[in-house]
């Protein structure tokens, strides 16, 4: 970095950038060693350089001719990122700033804030506009920009949004997300919320259960924060709906809220400011800056002004059209302008979506498509069709077909500004209004429809693959036959982590009779790893198009597993009257195909619903006729399921002797059945139900042997439920320091199992002794119990599902 920074002081002295580098050169002195001073002096050289391209590159050649490599930091031939740390300035969602002695950039929170656009051209009065929106003085929270599709939305937003915080409006720091509002897998603004608390400091295992408590909790951390640190500016780009991005707006009215949408949004109560296309002259300066920053030589935009501006009307004067087309130009450097005009006029067919009558940018876009060699052609055209926002490296290869991911390609896309880069390593995303035309692409051919259909079955190939080798590591135990790939769970856990919202959209092609088999049976294996990770709202949409697909297929019996599979979900979601009708709805197809283990397991998990639906006695009928049923099918394995589930009823009943007996022998049928992981489960119920009988001491080694069990599967919630029953029961004995250890090693578990309601209730009875150690003991809930939800279909029983505390 010093190296870079000399080479960068001595070609400023002799003149590379001017008069103003000149200046610039002599003011390093004692008088900005200082942090304040030497930020004031970064900006000044960011501003020099990023003003005009060929004043960067001319710095840039005379910092290599003194050291060698001195530019690459920042200079890439095309833009200036200033990523080496000389200078303060926004670098793809962290603040690189200078550390005296040489120490390394510290990231923030909220500087997520992207870098400022190359190029960005005109603008001038939406942008005194937005200024006078984002005034602490002027009495607007929300502004929205409204405007077509590649219009230069959030271009302007993120421009506007750096001035505004160079002017030091913004003290408290920039929020950005995308909502990719016209994407096929949109984010929810409720999801949204959960990424802003993330960035606010809000740990994971703090947020709330609720969509309308994390709104509130959202505006009171954003109202805490104006008191302490100063205004926010929170950027919300690519919005669909007023109903997206309303629960992002903040409480406090310091705070302030950008929005930027193809919809005008007047429901939303906020500053409507409408977008147009640029003027000529600013369309003209937008080809010239976006050529001279790739060249700074380059001078054909200059040299033929008549055949950019005939470029400028056939792009619509459309920015998003004026990149594309420029990026054609810097590819092909000895093609004239008005060589790319002539094949623009001679292209006629325009994206619907962009047609304004005379002006489309369809053309930029079927021109770019038309240039591309064969291989990328199709590889653009199969990442419009592909699932979720972002496309991995992985499902990249299933889309093309390919062992390896097809890197050259993807690269060479990303080149043409056709892909872009995801949001980590090896992900890529499209641009919506590129994804709308690569769609419209294969729609119109019958031959690239089938191409299409097929990639999409090699990617639901590739997930079941997968999904079910994660599935099997997640269920695997000692002496079982090593699953491929993932080499434990944590490895098993990522992958699903990654890949989780391409797998949810996926399922959406369960509506089509083509996918709807493998979809099903993708379904039929995700709900471990989302009841797991409890993304119990993805596992309903995964349940439930499941459902979808059997019913359309006319598949009675993967209809009736669906149905009972739906019903797990929506009872682990809160949705308890619908999970009673879902499992009455399975029960009733089993019955009728005279299918009876499957019946009884339609009866154990209508039990779990109706117990906690506060039906109890009904609870105990079910888990008996299910566990009548498996012992007359000899099943022994889901019989212990059944006497498990059946002994928590009795025990909620009062009936503990016999609650005491059914989980004695689910544990012994799991322990002969040599299930070490599902025996912990009657193991930590029958500890509940011994301390409701006084029998503390062999409650303490029930809970004991099931924590251990627990523990070593790396299921956190079960270890959660056994530690905060230790807690309890402690604490029954009076044995206060004991408990309170329990109560903070069981919110530690909790938080390991991504429960972070559970977490906090632990957390605070821990509190709760710590601040009255001598209260007579109250415990704010009853003991954890472990309930058994075994998936009905044909792989071998899931692990333990969620209890009810």
């Amino acid at each position: 970095m010093r190296e870079a920074l000399s080479a960068l002081l001595t070609a400023l002295a002799e003149g590379a950038g001017g008069d103003a580098g000149r200046v610039l050169a002599e003011a390093v002195d004692g008088s900005v060693r200082r942090p304040e001073a030497l930020r004031a002096w970064g900006d000044r050289v960011a501003e020099l350089l990023g003003g005009d391209p060929g004043v960067a590159g001319a710095v840039a050649a005379a910092m290599e001719r003194h050291v060698p490599g001195s530019a690459a930091a920042w200079y890439g031939g095309d833009h200036s990122d200033f990523r080496g740390g000389v200078f303060l300035r926004e670098v793809v969602g962290v603040q690189v700033v200078i550390l005296q002695g040489g120490g390394a950039a510290a990231p923030e929170a909220l500087a997520s804030l992207p870098p400022r656009p190359a190029g960005f051209t005109g603008r001038e009065e939406e942008t005194a506009e937005l200024l006078r929106a984002l005034d602490g003085s002027a009495a607007v929270l929300a502004t929205a920009v409204s405007g077509l599709g590649g219009i230069g939305k959030t271009a302007l937003a993120v421009e506007t949004a750096h001035l505004a915080c160079g002017k030091g409006w913004f003290p408290g720091g920039v929020l950005f997300v995308d909502l990719h509002g016209y994407d096929e897998q949109s984010v929810s603004a409720d999801q949204a919320l959960q990424s802003m608390l993330r960035a606010l400091g809000v740990p994971p295992e703090h947020l709330p259960d609720t969509a309308d408590d994390r709104a509130a909790l959202y505006r009171s951390v954003l109202a805490e924060r104006a008191r302490e640190r100063g205004a926010v500016l929170v950027l919300a780009d690519n919005v669909s709906s007023p109903d997206q991005v309303r629960p992002l707006l903040p409480g406090d009215g310091r705070h302030r809220v950008l929005v930027t949408s193809r919809d005008r949004l007047p429901q939303l109560g906020a500053r409507l400011v409408s977008l147009y296309q640029l003027t000529l002259r600013e369309a003209r300066r937008l080809l010239e800056l976006a050529l001279r920053i790739a060249d700074p030589e380059d001078s054909r935009v200059s040299s033929d002004p008549n055949a950019t501006g005939q470029l400028a009307d056939l792009c619509g004067h459309l920015p998003l059209a004026l990149q594309i087309s420029a990026a054609l130009l810097v590819e092909d450097p000895g093609m004239p302008v008005a060589e790319l005009v002539g094949e623009l006029e001679a292209s006629h067919d325009r994206l619907v979506h962009l047609d304004d009558g005379e002006r489309s940018v369809r053309a930029a876009f079927e021109l770019s498509y038309r240039r591309l060699p064969p291989e990328q052609a199709r590889l653009l055209r199969l990442l419009a069709l592909a699932p979720g926002p972002e496309v991995s490296d992985e499902v990249a290869a299933a889309l093309v077909g390919t062992g390896a991911p097809p890197l050259r390609d993807l690269r060479a896309l990303a080149r043409a500004h056709l892909v872009e880069r995801g949001s980590e390593r090896a992900w890529w995303r499209l641009h919506d209004l590129v994804r709308v035309y690569g769609v419209s692409v294969v729609a119109g051919d019958a031959g690239l429809r089938e191409e299409g259909e097929a990639a999409r079955e090699r990617v639901l190939g590739f997930y079941c693959r997968w999904v079910y080798a994660a599935s099997d590591r997640l269920r695997w135990r000692p002496g079982r036959v090593e699953p491929e790939r993932f080499e434990d769970r944590g490895a098993a856990l990522a992958w699903l982590d990654g890949e989780r919202a391409g797998l949810v959209a996926a399922m959406g092609w369960a509506r089509e009779d083509r996918y709807a088999d493998a979809a099903v049976r993708l379904a039929e294996r995700l709900g471990e790893y989302l009841n797991r990770r409890r993304y119990f709202d993805d596992w309903v949409t995964v349940a439930g198009a499941a459902r979808e697909a059997a019913y359309g297929a006319g598949d009675r019996d993967r209809e009736a597993v669906a149905w009972d599979y739906l019903g797990i979900a929506l009872r682990v979601a809160g949705r308890v009257e619908e999970a009673i009708d879902a499992h009455i709805y399975a029960r009733d197809l089993f019955r009728a195909a005279d299918d009876r283990r499957r019946e009884a397991m339609a009866w154990d998990h209508l039990g779990i619903a109706l117990r906690v639906a506060g039906r109890v006695e009904e609870a105990v009928e079910a888990h008996i006729c299910a566990r009548d049923l498996f012992r007359a099918a000899d099943d022994r394995h889901r019989e212990a399921s059944s006497l498990n589930n059946l002994g928590v009823a009795l025990q909620v009943a009062g009936r503990v002797e016999e609650a005491v007996e059914a989980h004695i022998c689910a544990r012994d049928l799991f322990r002969a059945a040599d299930d070490r992981h599902r025996e912990a489960g009657p193991l930590n119920n029958l500890g509940v139900a011994l301390r409701e009988a006084g029998r503390v001491e062999e409650a303490i080694e029930a809970y004991a042997e099931a924590l251990g069990v627990f523990e070593e599967f790396e299921d956190w919630y079960g270890a959660g439920q056994t530690l905060y029953n230790l807690a309890v029961v402690h604490e029954t004995a009076h044995r206060l320091a004991d408990a309170r250890a329990h109560y903070i090693q069981a919110a530690d578990a909790y938080t390991r199992a991504n429960a972070p309601t559970e977490a906090t209730q632990a957390r605070a009875q821990a509190e709760r002794l710590t601040a009255s150690p001598t209260d007579k003991p109250t415990p704010a809930s009853p003991p954890a119990h472990t309930t058994d939800s075994a998936q009905p279909a044909p792989p071998p029983p899931d692990a333990p599902g969620t209890a009810e505390p």
